[in-house]
């Protein structure tokens, strides 16, 4: 556990972003955190620098990323062709398998060293799902957990209709976290008929427009979720 922990988190809104672009500034902020742990090793106790925490929100241009323990057989559009259907595709160092990014989802990237807050990985995760939960509760959409499955559901408990409206998927190095969560807004969902979401084949997808029959406001949901993320990882 650091010596010094520093709660402190600062959140960057990068609104509609490039997928490399917001990858090469996660991992950047990632690196600088894992500089400042290896440099810690060298000084004594008292001389010890804080990491900082950032919660990083944007979308992205319709996009396709694959997790490093995923099967490329679980985008079922040819890779070839997906130009025609302004869809990129990339192969990513985060776990889980396939998913989509696009107009209209919030994508959140927490890049926080978890020696600041609890070293738990999988209390990590499931407090990013609540987060999800208790903001979709603004809403009236009651949300949860699917045991042995990650991400944030909607009527869990009948097989038949369970879909899924979050998708997450983190990497984590010396306790710090990049990547993390995407929660369907006012998403195009006809884009994940070309995968295979999250390699899971009996499942269905939707957003939260879908599930409220209009068009959200996406600041306000984003708003909400920030809030929702601060207060569960007790930051600052």
């Amino acid at each position: 556990m650091n010596l010094i922990q520093n709660k402190l988190t600062q959140s960057i809104d990068l609104g509609l972003i490039d997928y490399q672009k917001a990858w090469d500034y996660q991992t950047d902020l990632f690196n600088k955190t894992l500089s400042i742990k290896a440099e810690n090793r060298n000084r004594s106790n008292n001389d010890q620098l804080t990491t900082n925490n950032y919660l990083l929100f944007c979308e992205h241009p319709h996009v396709y990323t694959l997790g490093k323990s995923g099967d490329e057989k679980n985008l079922i559009f040819p890779l070839s062709e997906l130009a025609s259907i302004g869809a990129n595709f990339y192969n990513i160092n985060r776990g889980g398998d396939i998913t989509y990014h696009g107009p209209g989802q919030i994508v959140v990237y927490p890049i926080i060293d978890l020696e600041n807050f609890f070293t738990d990985i999988h209390q990590y995760m499931r407090t990013l799902e609540e987060a999800v939960i208790q903001t979709l509760k603004e809403f009236q959409i009651e949300a949860g957990r699917i045991k042995g499955l990650t991400g944030v559901w909607l009527d869990v408990d009948n097989p038949v209709k369970a879909r899924k409206i979050c998708a997450m998927g983190v990497k984590t190095s010396r306790w710090v976290t990049m990547h993390g969560l995407a929660l369907n807004v006012n998403t195009d969902l006809n884009y994940f008929n070309h995968i295979v979401p999250c390699g899971i084949s009996d499942k269905a997808v939707t957003s939260m427009e879908k599930e409220l029959n209009s068009t959200q406001d996406l600041n306000q949901v984003k708003a909400i979720l920030k809030s929702k993320l601060a207060s569960l990882l007790k930051c600052n």
